[in-house]
């Protein structure tokens, strides 16, 4: 069943209409018919199973027929990323909605090749949402990602984010696994938390002052294993593992 997204303040009761690029996909893509049932998602924990009642040029008219609402995952992921070139960053928000990241934050690292200047943030913003879009209507997840504004990571922290776990990708010695936070977190009873933050930084690593920053903020370092990674391929691991973790639950005792 072909899935389409309309955001919560397009959606009306009973009456539905996908314009623009939806409504180009449903008719000049997948070729939807007049009486076809499809899906609408709206990114903010609803599923709208639809009836196709018409379509013109460059409309779809939908009749509403139910609305489940999903809940959102038992805790939120929040990738803290420097920005890669074009199509990695896309990859990177693509992979990190399918992985469930409930918040997506690009760093203007000072190493990151690619620095979209400040009246371009904006619009780069805005295609980083539609590549977000895009995925979540291809894995159905209810929950659209915050995607913010790129930003500096002194200007980042000076927002002072607090997690109950935040962690640091890095190539740096002393880095421990991953799986040693986590225990060190149910042992102290705040596993498992419900908001936890990696940080991943670009080819080269975040420079010393910004780690530096980075983990004075409270970031753990953790190390991803004796390869180097490319920065997306360090996301994926992240979040991938990390939502493996989180889904587990805690360890049985022994």
């Amino acid at each position: 069943m072909h899935r389409f997204y309309l955001p919560p303040q397009a959606i009306r009761e009973g009456r539905l209409r996908l314009c623009d690029a939806e409504a180009h996909h449903a008719l000049h893509v997948v070729r939807v018919r007049i009486g076809e049932r499809v899906i609408v998602m709206d990114g903010a924990g609803h599923e709208l199973l639809c009836d196709v009642t018409g379509t013109g040029r460059h409309h779809v008219d939908l009749a509403l027929r139910q609305s489940s609402d999903l809940p959102r995952l038992p805790y939120r992921l929040t990738l803290i990323q420097a920005i890669a070139k074009a199509r990695s960053m896309d990859l990177i928000i693509q992979k990190a909605t399918e992985l469930g990241a409930a918040r997506i934050v690009p760093i203007l690292s000072e190493r990151s090749v690619a620095r979209p200047e400040a009246e371009e943030s904006a619009r780069v913003a805005d295609k980083w949402r539609a590549v977000a879009i895009e995925s979540l209507k291809q894995c159905g997840a209810p929950w659209l990602p915050q995607i913010e504004a790129p930003a500096t990571p002194s200007a980042f922290l000076a927002t002072r984010p607090r997690f109950p776990l935040m962690l640091l990708a890095s190539l740096q010695p002393g880095a421990r696994h991953p799986r040693e936070h986590l225990r060190a977190a149910r042992r102290s009873g705040r596993m498992p938390p419900d908001d936890v933050a990696v940080w991943v930084g670009p080819e080269g690593d975040f420079t010393p002052a910004e780690l530096q920053s980075i983990q004075s903020a409270g970031a753990l370092p953790i190390t991803l294993g004796p390869l180097v990674l490319r920065s997306e391929t360090a996301a994926f691991y992240c979040l991938s593992f990390l939502s493996y973790e989180l889904q587990s639950g805690p360890e049985p005792p022994g």
